[in-house]
């Protein structure tokens, strides 16, 4: 893995974030994306030893563009200086629930797994009624001892237990979340040996396979909102 090249252009792209630095440097963004998808193509092939419906994915299809969306945000910046990909069953979609991984200097570099979004009420509503009624699933996943030595569920999340949930519930407080998500920090100097990273990376994706496992089952029959 040519970390050298993935970090030096984004920490090149983050202190230069403007269009005629960017369409200057194509050369260096197209040798950095091309390592990156050689990541990704890797990552599938070790995800799949455990989890065989992400096999038939490019990587070219699973990974999200730099531009960002400024229209409501005070940062007017044209770019994310991040590479980022996800792995499901259906490819990049948020729905549903696979392994992420996003590449971004500064140490600022994580594996992720789980539901990231929270605008879709439909989907944080499936995964509120299905935790209601598998809460001891739901408890044996997350406290388990290896999960819990690499991971902790965030989330988007309520003051309170939303209408219509039993406030005492045994997972009142997972009931308040609007997401519900995992990250695993990695430092840059982790992508100098590649063998090693894609080791670590594929173990730790493991490990959080039926935290993924059981929000898919919750999100059985979502479909994405239509734009």
């Amino acid at each position: 893995m040519k970390r050298s090249c993935i970090i030096q252009y984004l920490t090149n792209l983050s202190e230069n974030n403007n269009r005629e630095w960017f369409h200057a440097h194509k050369a260096e963004y197209k040798a950095a994306n091309t390592e990156f998808e050689a990541i990704i193509q890797a990552l599938i092939f070790r995800i799949g030893e455990f989890d065989s419906s992400v096999i038939h994915n490019e990587p070219e299809n699973l990974t999200f563009k730099l531009n960002r969306d400024t229209r409501f945000s005070q940062d007017k910046s044209p770019y994310n200086p991040a590479f980022r990909a996800h792995i499901s069953s259906m490819g990049k979609l948020p729905v549903p629930v696979g392994y992420y991984l996003m590449i971004k200097p500064y140490n600022q570099t994580f594996l992720g797994g789980g539901l990231f979004a929270d605008l879709f009420k439909d989907a944080t509503a499936m995964v509120r009624d299905y935790i209601t009624k598998h809460s001891d699933e739901w408890e044996s996943i997350i406290s388990e001892p290896e999960f819990k030595k690499y991971f902790t569920v965030q989330g988007t999340a309520l003051k309170n237990v939303p209408a219509g949930y039993d406030k005492d519930h045994p997972q009142s407080e997972f009931l308040k979340y609007k997401s519900w998500y995992l990250e695993y920090p990695i430092r840059d100097e982790e992508l100098d040996d590649a063998e090693a990273f894609l080791a670590k990376a594929a173990g730790l994706f493991r490990i959080m396979k039926p935290f993924n496992d059981y929000l898919n089952r919750a999100l059985t029959g979502f479909r994405m909102p239509s734009r």
